[in-house]
């Protein structure tokens, strides 16, 4: 028997799954996988990848040998179940075709966001990078979701292949591999995808760094340029009796020009060592 029922109305399947199951879902303490000796329990929060920053739903999933029930959180989680179940088919055919639906379109939405991540880099790097670093930890927000759902499905899998208790047959343990090698790939994706956005960030504290850098070199050189016109100032502003330039007519003029030549002097000599 196949059913795709809200978690509140539990109840319906009381003759077909023992009280003691139906309590422990009910509690919300059941683990991602829980294999037992007569059926097994999967849980995990579905994530709609194809809408980024999306709330999750929780599905709880019960198999036995006869039995393949669906349990969903809200109307959205169980609108998705009705739409990924096919009609007519076996517990293990569904089961199987239920996570084939989850993962079909994961792929391409990956490359997608691939493509988007790359495009951010290549804008802020010919345009202003104002924004850059809200994106940057937008991506990571998003990429942490999407490694949390994939290892929730990695693991519901990889203990379905296990078999441990014999519910499933080899040709439906054959075919759950194959979901399981798919979910391992796209997490795997993922984590590259995280790595290559903590590469983004580096890169662009990097590039704030040489910035900041590049300001400091700037001021330091106008400081340099300015400070013998300081020593000039305070030289001639002790106002000794015995200073002779005091009273000479072309002193000003004389000041002026000599200021000038050492300030063109400096900035002379630090382009040529390529100071700035």
């Amino acid at each position: 028997m196949q059913k795709v029922l809200y978690i509140n109305e539990m109840e319906t399947c009381s003759s077909d799954m023992d009280d003691r199951v139906a309590e422990h879902i009910r509690s919300g303490q059941v683990v991602t996988f829980e294999g037992m000796a007569e059926y097994d329990l999967l849980a995990f929060d579905w994530y709609d990848v194809s809408y980024a920053g999306t709330d999750t739903s929780r599905i709880l999933i019960y198999l036995d040998r006869e039995d393949l029930f669906f349990f969903c959180e809200d109307k959205k989680a169980y609108e998705k179940v009705r739409a990924l179940l096919p009609e007519g088919e076996g517990n293990e055919r569904t089961l199987y075709r239920f996570f084939l639906g989850l993962l079909q379109e994961d792929l391409a939405h990956l490359e997608q966001y691939e493509g988007e991540i790359t495009d951010a880099e290549d804008a802020a790097l010919k345009s202003s990078r104002r924004d850059y670093l809200d994106k940057i930890v937008e991506y990571r927000k998003e990429l942490l979701r999407l490694k949390r759902y994939y290892e929730q499905l990695d693991a519901i899998l990889d203990n379905l292949t296990a078999n441990d208790n014999g519910l499933l047959t080899e040709d439906a343990v054959r075919h759950l591999a194959i979901l399981a090698n798919r979910t391992e790939r796209y997490r795997g994706s993922v984590l590259n995808l995280r790595d290559y956005v903590t590469q983004m960030r580096e890169a662009y504290q990097s590039q704030i760094d040489i910035e900041q850098n590049n300001l400091m070199r700037i001021f330091t050189v106008i400081t340099a340029v300015f400070l013998p016109l300081t020593l000039l100032v305070g030289w001639y502003g002790m106002n000794f009796k015995n200073m002779p330039e005091l009273s000479w007519p072309y002193s000003y003029p004389v000041f002026i020009l000599c200021s000038l030549l050492i300030c063109a002097g400096l900035i002379w000599y630090f382009k040529k060592k390529k100071w700035f």
